[in-house]
């Protein structure tokens, strides 16, 4: 009995050591595993814990989620009169060819965005990224087949494409793209910053009017990044806290994509929102025209200011004192003759002041100045105040040609047009009756600016023809005008006479042979073509056609008006500028690479100047 007992013992004894054994080997072999594949999904990604707590809801996920942003703003947006839509360019798209969510995919695209960010921001060591890139793929192995395209702003040409299979061959051209990128990005910390505060912005404005934690943490993330990027100006200005900012912008990215999983939606607000867009920018574009054009008509304060000064001036003085001198010189026929027809004071002062400084016999300059009566005085008490030195200004006012008004020059259906409505652009198709004793005569603009000596034209021969003047009909060189370009060439009465192709020229510098006009009756042809109701331009090319000389370009160059692109030393080595265009140099608008050019011939440290704050 006592044996019995002893083996029995024995038994449990031996019996209990094995069930502790069986257990061990049970618990090594069950949570080994577990605890080394956590291990692996804590390099899935940079994310951490918040990325993977969020991968294992997408897992389980449901259908709930919908594009509230789409259909809660989508009805306040005007829809296109035809589709038109390609994703270019724009914000991150993700395209899916599955139903199924697969988490492991979106892991691994995250891992990738990663990967670019590391490699462009801190320069970590490539094969160990790689490495984890390895890892990233071993771990997606149970998730299904789906092809994500991704398309990214920084990325135009070509797609970064994460497939299960050949994701090695796929990953090494990723490889490729990033490290060309790099090279080019000068700055690639600033630019990927942008990059991320410009899909934030997309995401921001699809979000429902709710929103919710991850949308709100996205913009706060968002402003953070807008204020690092605009203080700094290259990658060494920012601070060491950046990289961090970044990394969770790229997660908080991450997470607002997959709020938006309805692409065909989103796609169809993003298209109503360019629409929309496209429209704003046609608006502010006609706005901005309409404003310069009546930036270029209106008259600035300082230069109004100094025109009243100069007329109060002007009344304050006695009649005889206020006659100019050498008024023995204005109709002799031996001398140069120059035209200005203007309204402005300071346009005027800078025609006499630089043919004047420019010119090799300044005695023999005598101009004639029309204006009209509001500004005759005030252009009067100016070269009264500031002669210009031996030669001769004579000043008239339009109101003294009695013979103007019968031709009604005026009477056009666009009256609203100043190209119409302005006399003063007009009376330069009368010279010869403004200047009945004259044989030749030089008219100017009054937005041009002399630099040479001019005498070298007075004595070229013009061949019989009426006017001298520089073409603009050369293909490849500014300005290229056409006849038919202005003009309706097909118009019978037009088509017999002008050839499609004749050359154009330019008004501004123009020298002309009264004699010639006065033998040709080019006046009459004039008012024959002014019932064609066209521009100045047009009309100066049908009245003077095939009664032109064209001259050197050197003489005369155009553009500083509203064409930035002229070359400097065409400027420099030019006999005339002109800033044709609206943006003129006494203008705010004008183009400052081009203004010294005009203010170099006015002293602003006069008293009227100063009094009327007029600066260059």
């Amino acid at each position: 009995m006592m044996m019995m007992k002893q083996k029995l013992l024995l038994l449990l004894r031996y019996r209990r050591k094995n069930r502790v054994l069986f257990l061990s080997l049970l618990y090594l072999s069950v949570l080994s595993p577990l605890l080394f594949f956590s291990h692996r999904l804590n390099l899935l990604s940079p994310l951490g814990k918040d990325f993977l707590e969020d991968l294992y809801r997408v897992a389980y996920k449901t259908d709930s989620l919908k594009l509230n942003a789409v259909e809660q703003g989508a009805e306040e947006l005007e829809e296109p009169n035809h589709v038109v839509y390609k994703v270019k360019d724009s914000v991150s798209t993700i395209n899916y060819n599955s139903n199924q969510n697969n988490d492991s995919e979106e892991s691994r695209i995250a891992g990738h965005r990663y990967e670019l960010l590391e490699r462009n921001v801190t320069g970590f060591d490539h094969d160990e990224i790689r490495k984890q890139g390895t890892k990233q793929k071993e771990s997606s192995s149970m998730a299904g087949d789906k092809d994500i395209h991704v398309h990214s702003l920084r990325m135009p040409d070509d797609n970064i494409k994460v497939t299960n299979k050949d994701s090695g061959r796929k990953e090494g051209k990723h490889n490729q793209i990033v490290n060309s990128e790099s090279h080019e990005v000068r700055n690639p910390k600033i630019e990927e910053i942008k990059d991320q505060i410009l899909r934030a912005k997309t995401y921001l404005n699809l979000a429902p009017p709710s929103g919710n934690l991850r949308l709100k943490e996205l913009e706060l993330l968002m402003r953070e990044l807008e204020q690092a990027v605009g203080e700094a100006t290259k990658d060494s200005d920012l601070s060491a806290s950046v990289l961090q900012s970044m990394r969770h912008m790229e997660a908080s990215l991450s997470k607002a994509y997959r709020i938006f999983p309805n692409c065909c939606a989103m796609a169809d607000k993003l298209q109503a929102m360019k629409h929309t867009t496209e429209q704003q920018v046609r608006s502010q574009r006609i706005q901005a025209t309409f404003l310069a054009q009546l930036a270029g008509r209106t008259t600035p304060k300082g230069l109004h200011c100094l025109s009243m000064r100069l007329t109060a001036e002007y009344f304050a003085m006695r009649p005889e004192q206020r006659k100019l001198p050498n008024e023995n010189k204005i109709y002799n026929p031996e001398l140069y003759h120059y035209a200005v027809f203007t309204d402005n004071v300071l346009a005027c002062a800078v025609v006499v002041n630089s043919t004047v400084s420019t010119a090799k016999e300044p005695e023999k300059l005598v101009f004639h100045v029309v204006t009209n009566s509001h500004n005759l005085p005030g252009i009067s008490m100016w070269f009264l105040l500031n002669p210009p030195d031996k030669a001769t200004v004579h000043i008239q006012s339009i109101d003294n040609y009695g013979w103007f008004s019968k031709y009604n020059t005026l009477e056009k259906p666009n009256s609203s047009d100043p190209i119409y409505t302005s006399e003063l652009n007009h009376l330069r198709f009368y010279l010869p009756d403004i200047f009945p004793t004259l044989n030749k005569i030089m008219l100017f603009d009054h937005d041009v600016v002399v630099q040479q000596d001019l005498s070298e034209l007075w004595t070229a021969d013009m061949n019989g023809n009426v006017i001298g003047a520089v073409g603009t009909c050369k293909e490849g060189e500014a300005p290229f005008h056409r006849m038919d370009m202005f003009i309706n060439i097909s118009d019978p009465l037009l088509g017999e006479r002008f050839d499609v192709n004749a050359c154009t020229w330019a008004f501004g510098m123009n020298l002309f042979d009264l004699q010639q006009w006065r033998m040709h009756n080019l006046t009459s042809l004039y008012h024959k073509y002014l019932q064609m109701n066209i521009g100045i331009q047009p009309l100066g090319w049908l009245t003077f056609y095939n009664k032109t000389t064209l001259l050197d370009r050197r003489w005369h160059v155009q553009g500083l008006g509203h064409n930035s692109g002229v070359d400097r030393n065409e400027i420099e080595h030019a006999a005339v500028i002109h800033y044709d265009g609206i943006r003129k140099p006494w203008l705010d608008i004008a183009m400052g690479r081009y203004k010294n050019y005009w203010t170099k011939f006015l002293k602003f440290d006069q008293p009227f100047m100063e009094r009327c704050n007029l600066q260059p």
